[in-house]
């Protein structure tokens, strides 16, 4: 069976680790580790790779990329056409 894939908050979860451990033990600064952590950004594959190795894990047991629903950051920053 292959291995399973989660996000990298599931994984910051389930190793027990604040994004202040995870921005530590990956050496990225704190703004990037929870941009990373809440899905709003997606590393280069060479963080990837160090993210991954400094957590103790395969690259291909994460699932990188975007999570956040664009929608979402588009009406926080112009507002719904009308009130609701």
């Amino acid at each position: 069976m292959p291995p399973r894939v989660a996000t990298i908050d599931v994984v910051l979860d389930q190793l027990q680790l604040t994004v202040e451990d995870f921005s530590e033990k990956t050496g990225l600064s704190f703004d990037r580790a929870e941009a990373i952590a809440l899905g709003r950004w997606t590393p280069s594959a060479a963080d990837r790779k160090r993210i991954a190795d400094s957590l103790d894990i395969e690259p291909g047991s994460i699932s990188w990329g975007h999570t956040m629903d664009p929608r979402n950051v588009r009406y926080r920053q112009f507002g719904l056409p009308e009130e609701i």
